[in-house]
């Protein structure tokens, strides 16, 4: 699956736990199509990784964290900061279907 608006940043610890970090600063009129990123994005690690979705640290694959904040300038703007940890496994098949997410 192709992205649009996330380009993921990829980090990994010393335990091989991987991070994807993505950040989308958008106007207003983009905020559907954003939202519908993220929302692919996590649908497809439910699906993928079904009922294993804890801190990785608690013995889960996966885990996400979406904020999203609402900058009033000119033009207004939304941003979603989306960041998923996951075992080496979810790692590689996060990988996969994303294509280049992490490169």
């Amino acid at each position: 699956m192709s992205l649009r608006w996330l380009d993921f940043d990829y980090s990994e610890g010393d335990d091989g736990t991987g991070v994807f970090d993505a950040m989308a600063s958008v106007e207003l009129r983009f905020v559907a199509e954003v939202q519908a990123e993220v929302d692919a994005v996590l649908r497809w690690a439910e699906s993928a990784f079904a009922g294993r979705r804890m801190p990785v640290e608690d013995g889960g694959e996966w885990d996400a964290d979406l904020q999203v904040t609402d900058d009033t300038g000119h033009p207004p703007r939304r941003c979603f900061s989306l960041s998923i940890v996951g075992t080496p496994a979810f790692c590689r098949a996060f990988g996969e279907h994303f294509g280049d997410a992490g490169d």
